[in-house]
């Protein structure tokens, strides 16, 4: 038998609706709505599930509710699953039998994966996301897309797909021409510097091209340069790339994210494609000359005047723009493996939901040049934008974007205002902020629908309280203290919950594999943070009912075995969210 609270619900579906039948043989059983539209119950007394299924056939059948309810019942073989009572007016209240609850929790306790189902057909997943821009710090900005995206592919690889991830660096383009022109106007050595003096670098060189015609022109001559392989052009370049490339790895490092430089796939790894791109464009009749430039104009995309919007595809200067780039960047990811491609069958970009026209746009375009197979998904995971407690987006009191590395140092001493670590020696309470400090940030964000902007408020992230990663993260601690002072038993034994904090417990425990599942198939990472606070809070009802320690017998394996399901789920769902689950704090 399945041991999925997912499948076993399912189970319940299927037998309600042949009770159904069974219950209305011979009438017009065949034309009702069967659907028991199971729901999860809203106050304990009323069972685990509940539906209004006899009120509603009442209604097409003129019975009254509560007896077709028990004619329901009497029809309705669920012994082995759940309990099922008529209330109210005629609603069944459904809960599951202890033994079910004990067998969920067994399978937590000995499936590696914690009841999470392997796919009948892995995908092949690319998983787009951070995206900064070389010579440039990261910033709050990235920040979204960056964890968002981290535990995405974190989901998808433990959901059993295969995940590709990719780093698209803004490593092309205007900027480098500026950037070198600048370089070369103050005789800099770019390699003797570090991200923050390129960062600086920069905004020198964007002033410079802002206000200087003479450098601006000399500034796009040199991304032609760039583009067309200039040698000294180029060596100056890759140094700012290797620069900037090892500043994010330590970043990502201190982050806790998964990427590294061996995911980068920057915007110049297309260079070479360009031009087939835009020579198959052409082929195939879909640019246009545009006074130099080609462009495409695709319908469904129009101005507010009803004009079609542009897609520049290349400049009139023989540049290429982002959309050109894109193009490549997808056409290469959904190329078959022995064609050198990453074989995706499905791609996912995390990106701003600003940018959401420009995916609609190159997705499109892709369809219509027949780069785009029937069978690949394509999602743009957008997301909504940080604010700050004013709530508008989150600056420097000076009005600055906020560095990530800055964000993250204020996160840290926050973290240690608010005491974690306690009395632990100063190395081992450092590495508690650290991991506190950094997993309320990633928290904060992934819990928050995605779509939806949030303030950002660093005394409410690290509290102890509330839905936050300090409260998942201590009620991980708090567990692991307790399973060593009982000697941390290798493999205690499921029982039937006996007590109704032990059942909450239980019940919460075994909605993390679906939650994981509702995760990969819809890309929202706040339905498993949703799940992992469900088991913290039951935990703590739990704490408060149900002595462990003093427990004895039977009583005491159960509740030990409850313990360290909840210890797994926990670790484990803190994990692939990005965050740490501290023994101590």
């Amino acid at each position: 038998m399945s041991t999925t609270l997912a499948d076993l619900t399912s189970t319940l579906d299927a037998r309600l609706r042949a009770a159904v039948h069974l219950a209305l043989a011979g009438t017009t059983s065949q034309d009702v709505d069967d659907d028991p539209q199971l729901r999860r119950a809203t106050r304990p007394e009323h069972g685990h599930l509940q539906t209004n299924l006899a009120l509603r056939l009442a209604a097409t059948t003129g019975g009254k509710p509560r007896d077709v309810a028990t004619a329901l019942l009497a029809h309705l073989d669920v012994a082995d699953l759940a309990d099922v009572e008529v209330a109210g007016p005629g609603f069944l209240n459904l809960r599951w039998r202890p033994e079910v609850l004990a067998r969920l929790v067994t399978t937590l306790l000995t499936d590696e994966h914690l009841g999470v189902p392997r796919p009948q057909h892995p995908r092949r997943v690319v998983v787009d996301h951070s995206s900064p821009n070389v010579a440039k710090q990261m910033h709050v900005g990235h920040l979204r897309s960056t964890v968002i995206g981290d535990a995405l592919a974190r989901v998808l690889a433990f959901a059993g797909h295969d995940v590709v991830r990719q780093n698209h660096l803004g490593d092309w383009g205007t900027q480098f021409g500026m950037l070198g022109e600048q370089v070369e106007a103050e005789h800099l050595d770019v390699g003797a510097l570090d991200l923050a003096a390129l960062d600086a670098l920069y905004r020198r060189a964007r002033a410079h091209f802002e206000t200087d015609p003479a450098f601006a022109e000399a500034a796009r001559r040199r991304v032609v340069a760039l583009q067309s392989g200039d040698e000294a052009t180029l060596t100056a370049w890759q140094s700012l790339v290797a620069v900037s490339v090892e500043a994010f790895d330590a970043l990502y490092s201190r982050l806790g994210v998964g990427l590294t430089h061996e995911h980068v796939a920057g915007e110049s790894s297309y260079n070479a494609a360009l031009p087939g791109v835009v020579s198959d464009l052409q082929d195939a009749g879909l640019v246009t000359e545009s006074d130099g430039a080609l462009c495409a104009y695709l319908d469904g995309f129009t101005a507010r005047d009803g004009s079609l919007l542009p897609m520049l595809v290349r400049k009139a200067d023989g540049g290429f723009g982002y959309d050109a780039t894109d193009l490549a960047a997808l056409r290469h990811r959904v190329a078959p493996v022995a064609e050198g491609g990453l074989g995706a069958d499905q791609v996912v970009y995390v990106v701003d939901a600003r940018q959401s026209l420009h995916f609609e746009q190159v997705l499109a375009l892709a369809r219509s040049a027949g780069w785009l197979p029937d069978g690949v998904q394509t999602q743009h995971v957008a997301f909504g934008t940080v604010l700050g407690e004013d709530g508008r987006p989150f600056k420097t009191r000076s009005g600055e974007t906020v560095s990530l590395d800055s964000l993250l140092d204020d996160a840290e001493a926050a973290a240690r205002a608010a005491e974690w670590g306690g009395s632990m020696p100063a190395e081992e309470r450092d590495a508690v902020a650290r991991a506190v400090g950094v997993g309320a940030v990633k928290y904060a964000d992934l819990s928050h629908g995605r779509t939806r902007d949030y303030r950002f408020s660093l005394a409410r992230m690290v509290a102890m309280d509330g839905n936050t990663g300090p409260y998942l993260q201590y009620a991980h601690a708090r567990l692991c203290s307790l399973l060593a002072r009982a000697g941390d038993p290798a493999a205690p034994a499921a029982r039937p919950p006996a007590h109704p904090a032990e059942e909450r417990l239980a019940l919460a425990l075994a909605a993390f594999p679906g939650a994981v599942t509702t995760v990969a198939e819809t890309l929202e990472p706040h339905h498993l943070c949703a799940a992992l606070h469900d088991v913290a809070v039951a935990l703590s009802r739990f704490y408060e009912a149900c002595p462990v320690l003093r427990a004895e017998g039977e009583e005491r394996e159960g509740r030990l075995a409850l313990a360290a399901a909840t210890r797994s789920v926990l670790a484990t769902g803190l994990g692939l969210l990005g965050i740490e689950a501290p023994e101590r704090m």
